[in-house]
């Protein structure tokens, strides 16, 4: 028996799983209700900074200030960067394009790996009663783990810095636990299903292999039998009449 459908049962949990962690980190900082209000990447203490609130957490759509340990983000948009100088409109502290870019293309490629994990997901259901759908699913979800990839890549780069340089500044920073606990797991989840489905794939054409060559023996292996018994018989029965009639001769 193929292994197949149950890695492609794994592979579905695991995509599953990873595109949930993703869309609970987009949700951080858009919508202001529990949990997702706990979720930001960079916790800083911005206090005196132009119009910044005194404690400042940085999410997918807005520097939000913190209350009671909940994000409170006054007014939202997608792809808001990381760039402290420019967020809080003042030069007293660290900031410039490489900060800027880093966050601004984090949120395009997370849509880009979200979109990829769902069609894995799709395309998962498939392989359970396909070798064609395992193919088809770990493509997908190879495309959706590299996007996931450059985006954690990047999330790390850009808010590890930024809390370095606030602690640089003789300032307290924190890096948000379930955002990098979420983006990375998903990681881990979208590499593990990929690899899932691949050796579904292949385990699948062994085995449809080998049963076909083995199915493929046996019939022609009975149908050499039966030709030889008849053609056997052929020669046997005209023998024997050819005694018999001799016989009545006699």
């Amino acid at each position: 028996m193929t292994p197949r459908p149950a890695l492609a049962l794994v592979s579905l949990i695991l995509i599953a799983g990873a595109a949930l962690l993703i869309f609970l980190t987009l949700l951080g900082g858009a919508i202001d209700k529990n949990p997702t209000n706990q979720f930001y990447f960079l916790e800083a203490d911005t206090n005196g900074l132009g119009d910044a609130a005194p404690l400042t957490r940085w999410t997918f759509w807005s520097s939000c200030s913190a209350m009671g340990g909940r994000n409170t983000c006054p007014g939202v948009k997608p792809a808001y960067p990381f760039d402290p100088r420019r967020n809080f409109g003042t030069n007293d502290i660290f900031g410039g394009t490489k900060y800027y870019l880093e966050s601004r293309f984090m949120f395009a490629f997370v849509l880009i790996g979200l979109f990829f994990a769902v069609c894995a997901l799709f395309l998962g259901v498939i392989a359970l009663v396909s070798r064609i759908g395992s193919f088809l699913g770990s493509a997908a979800c190879s495309v959706a783990l590299f996007f996931q990839t450059l985006t954690a890549a990047l999330m790390t780069a850009a808010y590890v810095q930024g809390r370095d340089a606030f602690r640089a500044d003789g300032r307290t920073a924190t890096l948000g636990r379930y955002n990098f606990g979420f983006m990375w797991a998903a990681v881990a989840c979208l590499f593990l299903a990929t690899l899932m489905l691949c050796v579904g794939g292949v385990t699948g054409k062994k085995d449809k292999g080998y049963s076909s060559r083995t199915g493929g023996r046996k019939f022609f292996g009975r149908k050499k039998s039966t030709k030889s018994n008849r053609d056997r018989g052929s020669f046997i029965d005209p023998e024997r009449q050819r005694r018999i009639d001799k016989e009545d001769d006699d």
